[in-house]
């Protein structure tokens, strides 16, 4: 299962990808967003290794993210483990103008246990909904800087 989009967003370059990057940030627009803990490597770099909390719906989520490709300003690759499933994320930033930035996000879920895939079978735009919230959710968090 694969979806992309993109946020055109109303601020520069520079300040979307230093927001983008900083993951003391996330809880601002990833609902539930505990914390993010480096367990390999050097923050932010190719090859580093972070678990990432999340607290939702009375339950908890634990995430591994392996980077991949780090290449901001301009490009983010990152790999996410999670039991039931693993998706990678490829985001650009383009700028549009001296303050306008084009966000393009891919996800593509390239594993998933039964459960899961039979939740994208019976609800087919979940996943891609709750991609998208988070990806408005950060447009607003940065427009509002």
């Amino acid at each position: 299962m694969k979806f992309k989009g993109h946020q055109d967003i109303n601020q520069p370059l520079e300040m979307v990808t230093a927001l983008f990057a900083d993951p003391q940030y996330l809880g601002e627009y990833q609902d539930g967003f505990v914390k993010k803990e480096l367990t390999s490597g050097d923050a932010g770099q190719d090859g580093a290794i972070s678990e990432m909390f999340y607290h939702q719906k009375g339950r908890d989520l634990h995430l591994t993210e392996t980077i991949v490709s780090n290449k901001l300003p301009h490009s983010f690759e990152a790999f996410y483990h999670h039991k039931h499933m693993d998706n990678t994320m490829k985001c650009t930033f383009t700028a549009l103008s001296e303050n306008q930035t084009r966000y393009e996000y891919e996800f593509e879920y390239v594993r998933m246990t039964l459960i899961p895939k039979l939740m994208g079978y019976l609800f087919p735009n979940m996943y891609k909904k709750q991609g998208e919230k988070w990806m408005k959710q950060f447009k607003e968090f940065v427009e509002r800087q």
